[in-house]
């Protein structure tokens, strides 16, 4: 199977392919977009998009952690995280090779 990464730029071109709109409004429009998802995750919303799946932020509790070389304790700080948890459909889609 051949690796290949969806782009910004594969997003623009494939809104100007469906809509019609030029190059450099398709790259603003997927850009607003974006920039609206992170906006929104950034303060602790979540993001849901039907069929597709749901994007959430977790806080994360310090915990003692250990080095799996050293087994030195290691202290983990507390922090953020970004999860995706896919939709039924989406999960569908994948399973069946798009077919």
């Amino acid at each position: 199977m051949a690796e290949k990464t969806l782009t910004r730029m594969d997003l623009a071109e494939a809104v100007h392919n469906e809509v019609g709109l030029s190059r450099n409004d398709s790259a603003t429009l997927v850009e607003a977009v974006l920039r609206h998802i992170s906006d929104a995750l950034v303060a602790g919303e979540t993001v849901k998009i039907s069929s597709f799946g749901t994007f959430s932020v977790r806080d994360k509790a310090a915990r003692i952690g250990r080095n799996p070389k050293t087994g030195e304790e290691v202290p983990i700080h507390p922090r953020r995280v970004l999860t995706f948890r896919s939709s039924h459909l989406m999960k569908d889609r994948v399973a069946s090779g798009n077919k």
